[in-house]
């Protein structure tokens, strides 16, 4: 048999073993914390250059949309203004035509009726009509660019952060 040959040596030799194993231990997660910390900062500095990337983007989008809508509105604004001028019209007037087997023969000046304005000028339900439909048409147009300009945001911004990936 082998005679122990100091207990309290072979406890010394334990405990300075688990020390040992405590303390490098305890430096390896400081050693790793002080690692995730630079990978998290660098990862931070990717994230805001991203954003500001997405921001400049969004911006010159929205530069886009204002332009659009500057231009729908003066579009708008020209219609407006043709319409209160009398330039625009529906149609041209249809006249309802006799038929050729009775033939209206009145020399009567008074029996005509006239309107109380020329012909060519468009009625008031005719020009509130023609406004109806240009606000309507200018809405579309407001919709159909706000829409495209928020695809093309979208698109932006998913090909923005599938690149980075």
């Amino acid at each position: 048999m082998f005679p122990i040959p100091l207990p309290w040596l072979i406890v010394g030799i334990l405990v300075s073993l688990f020390g040992t194993y405590r303390v490098g231990h305890h430096y390896g997660w400081l050693e790793r914390d002080g690692d995730m910390k630079i990978a998290i900062a660098k990862k931070n500095d990717e994230a805001r250059q991203i954003e500001q990337n997405m921001g400049e983007k969004l911006s010159q989008q929205s530069a886009k949309l204002q332009e659009a809508n500057d231009a729908i509105n003066k579009k708008t604004t020209a219609l407006a203004v043709a319409n209160r001028a009398g330039k625009l019209r529906l149609c041209p007037t249809s006249y309802v035509q006799a038929p050729t087997s009775a033939s209206i023969t009145s020399t009567d000046s008074k029996a005509t009726s006239q309107s109380d304005r020329p012909t060519n000028e468009p009625s008031d339900a005719e020009r509130a009509t023609i406004d109806a439909i240009a606000e309507i048409v200018a809405q579309g147009d407001k919709n159909t660019v706000a829409l495209n300009a928020c695809v093309d945001s979208y698109n932006q911004m998913r090909d923005l952060l599938n690149d980075k990936r």
